[in-house]
């Protein structure tokens, strides 16, 4: 029973795409490519690293990186590459300049706007005077007691 746990969790555990014949040579390179690919979408998969896509073009994107590396460009260099190539989207974790600063700064203005709002409501509520009844005149009341007892 053990040995099926232990097996069913080493399945369900996330595996790298990764090909034999893509890891370099030198640990340092490998490791940076990792740091790089893992927050490089795959254009096929969506929201997907490129590390964890079994897709050609993932394929082609990690060998991309390493060859930039491998070519002595730094970690932000090799990002700048790709994103020229393939735009903003091909970043998992976007960048907050320029016109995604709209986006970023939407959603908490929009809420504390809605925030705002609720608690501006709320204040005139509690001020607002009780609106006066009127009290049954006399044909009112009679009335109302016939129609209570029929």
């Amino acid at each position: 029973m053990k040995r099926l746990i232990l097996i069913l969790c080493l399945l369900a555990t996330p595996v790298a795409a990764l090909q034999p014949d893509e890891i370099l040579d030198d640990p340092a390179l490998e490791e940076r490519a990792r740091e790089i690919s893992a927050g490089l979408r795959c254009l096929v998969c969506r929201n997907e690293s490129i590390d964890d896509s079994n897709a050609e073009l993932a394929r082609d994107l990690r060998l991309l990186v390493r060859e930039r590396l491998v070519a002595g460009d730094t970690n932000e260099e090799v990002v700048d590459f790709i994103v020229d190539r393939y735009g903003e989207y091909v970043l998992l974790q976007p960048r907050a300049t320029g016109s995604n600063l709209v986006l970023w700064l939407a959603g908490p203005l929009m809420l504390l706007a809605g925030g705002g709002l609720a608690a501006l409501y709320l204040r005139r509520r509690s001020r607002a005077s009780e609106p006066e009844q009127d009290a049954l005149s006399r044909e009112e009341s009679e009335r109302l007691r016939q129609i209570l007892h029929e």
